[in-house]
């Protein structure tokens, strides 16, 4: 049998789905591509046994059915230089042979059969299933995931807690030092429920989703999920476990409030990093009368630098440590004009926050504040 394709779109889907793929694998057959074609189209799965990522490419023309699996490498290196063009594909069921043909040239590859790929293990039929706008969940991905761990004890903490409101969906991150909750008020559910996105599952979704991809829908039961976007279907095993109550640990009451340009703040940061002591980071933040004064410092090299940024502040004097490398993190992820940062003690948690605020959703970032040596 033999099919044709578009040389670009084919590896632009096994780029994507080879995200999913592990270096190395328990079972050799892991390492290649399964190709399902049927329909006039190509469905292409990788695996690392825990997740599958499962893509379509529709295709010129084919001459029958085949079900077959390629190398990863070979394939993606075979056309990776290749210009956009058809590129056709021959295989021969009785001798496991592959063959490529493109305008300059061809190549041969060996083939195995499909029938020992694994197959994903399925969400139930009563599970749950929430819609929202790929967006949406980009935007939570892209806010939540630098905050999460890589614990090896709470698993719970390595992954994006969905929180799912009647009214709002929720989206939460911690690692223990900072934590990053952000509240989407444009999906409404109707019902209480939730889940922890694996942190890995979430960096292939930040990678592979477009924000333009329209309506995802998400289906979930007690340790398994899947998550289908236009040509795109994930399966993977949820984190198992009790995720900590993300709001307890957010103060209610931060009397100390400014407001200051983001950017500038952050071309500050980074300017002052280069004196912070290497293995804290901490930068020391000193608010007074519309002023933030940053200090960084290394007591052993003998250098320091100090910045000073206008802010809108009217309070008592207050100072606080905090990591500089987290700080412009957070200012990094967050694309508003302006932030407020919010204290109430150097010995408790600093909050921030975008300025204007949205009405569509509201985002807030903790960060534990790191003790100063006077």
């Amino acid at each position: 049998m033999n099919f044709k394709v578009s040389s670009t779109a084919l590896y632009s889907h096994m780029t994507a789905a080879s995200k999913v793929m592990a270096s190395k694998n328990s079972m050799a057959i892991l390492d290649c591509f399964l190709f399902d074609v049927k329909d006039n189209t190509v469905t292409i799965t990788a695996s690392d046994s825990e997740k599958y990522f499962i893509t379509q490419v529709p295709l010129f023309e084919q001459s029958e059915n085949a079900r077959f699996c390629i190398p990863a490498k070979t394939i993606m290196d075979s056309i990776k230089e290749l210009a956009e063009q058809p590129l056709t594909i021959e295989f021969s069921p009785e001798t496991l042979s592959i063959k490529g043909y493109h305008n300059s040239g061809t190549f041969g590859v060996m083939a195995q059969d499909a029938a020992p790929y694994p197959v994903p293990r399925t969400v139930k039929e009563e599970c749950t299933s929430l819609t929202m706008p790929a967006e949406t969940l980009l935007k939570g991905i892209n806010n939540c995931l630098f905050a999460t761990a890589n614990d090896e004890v709470r698993l719970v903490m390595n992954g994006i807690y969905v929180d799912i409101k009647p009214e709002s969906l929720t989206f939460a991150g911690t690692d223990g030092r900072k934590l990053v909750r952000n509240i989407m008020h444009n999906v409404k559910s109707g019902f209480e429920a939730g889940f922890i996105l694996p942190k890995k599952v979430a960096s292939i979704l930040k990678a592979v989703l477009s924000k333009d991809a329209g309506n995802i829908e998400i289906k979930f039961d007690n340790d398994k999920a899947c998550i289908k976007a236009q040509d795109i279907v994930m399966h993977f095993s949820l984190i198992e476990g009790r995720y900590p109550n993300y709001n307890g640990v957010i103060p209610a009451d931060n009397p100390f409030k400014s407001v200051t340009d983001r950017q500038a703040l952050a071309s500050a940061l980074k300017r002052v990093s280069v004196f912070c002591n290497q293995s804290s980071g901490l930068v020391k933040l000193e608010l007074s009368q519309n002023t933030l004064k940053l200090t960084g410092q290394d007591y052993e090299f003998a250098t320091n630098a100090i910045e000073y940024q206008n802010c809108e502040y009217s309070g008592q004097n207050i100072h606080i440590g905090f990591s500089c490398q987290f700080l412009i993190e957070i200012l990094n992820i967050l694309d508003s004009e302006s932030v407020s940062i919010e204290l109430a003690d150097p010995s408790r948690p600093g909050i921030i926050k975008p300025v204007p605020a949205s009405e569509d959703e509201e985002i807030l970032m903790l960060l534990m504040p790191m003790r100063v040596e006077e």
